[in-house]
């Protein structure tokens, strides 16, 4: 049976007894239904993570003793970030979710022109904080001891000029390949949202240097699209050769 992994925001130190978080909690004892004396393994998003044995199973607030330090190899050696105009529900998780799976290293949601979330200062908190989740959900799943980093939602011509070795962005009718690209170690990719990017846009990424790559013969929906350019990114220069 594979570990659970449980995110603690907190010091993970040998001999300490921790209390997980009622959310943690609830997960282990109504989801997983462990039982006293089961292993789990405790990351804090920070690279640390370590064994631990459940000792309290309850619901509300769960007890873990920690026992080791475990190491955990799983960060790309290429960094992606990964600018991603904001889609409807449950395409933007599935996107989110799917990005940090592959290895991405920080996502800053975009407004761009064919974005039609309308998010006031109310829902932008809670957008943030429900795709933090996702995050965290995503990285207790497939190992990353990391926490990627999430940053404040963007229009996008404010995000056209942060710094980056390599840039790029997707555009349907572009001519080059991502193979003809010369290997980096850091690479930001722009993604738009449903109905793709504007003309404007794909000419103001073009002018702030980056690359127009298209991404095969067929037209991919935005959350496809993320999955299959940063695998396509961790074949050619990342950790999935």
């Amino acid at each position: 049976m594979r570990i659970p992994r449980i995110y603690h925001d907190g010091d993970l130190t040998v001999g300490q007894t921790i209390e997980l978080t009622r959310t943690a909690s609830q997960h282990i004892c109504k989801v997983l239904r462990l039982e006293l004396g089961a292993e789990l393994r405790l990351f804090n998003g920070k690279g640390k993570c370590v064994s631990a044995i459940l000792q309290s199973a309850s619901a509300k607030a769960a007890l873990a003793k920690v026992q080791a330090e475990v190491s955990e190899l799983t960060e790309s050696p290429l960094r992606i970030h990964l600018g991603l105009g904001i889609s409807k529900g449950e395409r933007m998780d599935y996107a989110i979710q799917k990005a940090i799976e592959v290895g991405v290293h920080t996502i800053t949601p975009l407004i761009t022109e064919r974005t039609v979330v309308r998010l006031d200062e109310q829902r932008t908190a809670k957008k943030l904080n429900h795709w933090q989740g996702v995050i965290l959900s995503a990285c207790e799943q497939c190992g990353r001891s990391y926490l990627p980093e999430l940053n404040q939602i963007s229009p996008i011509a404010s995000w056209f000029n942060h710094p980056s070795q390599c840039k790029i962005v997707f555009d349907p009718d572009a001519e080059q390949a991502l193979s003809q690209l010369e290997p980096v170690e850091e690479v930001s990719i722009l993604i738009g949202p449903e109905g793709g990017l504007a003309n404007n846009e794909l000419c103001q990424a073009s002018s702030h240097d980056f690359h127009s790559i298209r991404l095969g013969p067929r037209i991919l929906r935005t959350e496809t699209a993320v999955v299959s350019t940063c695998s396509a990114l961790q074949v050619l220069w990342g950790d999935f050769a």
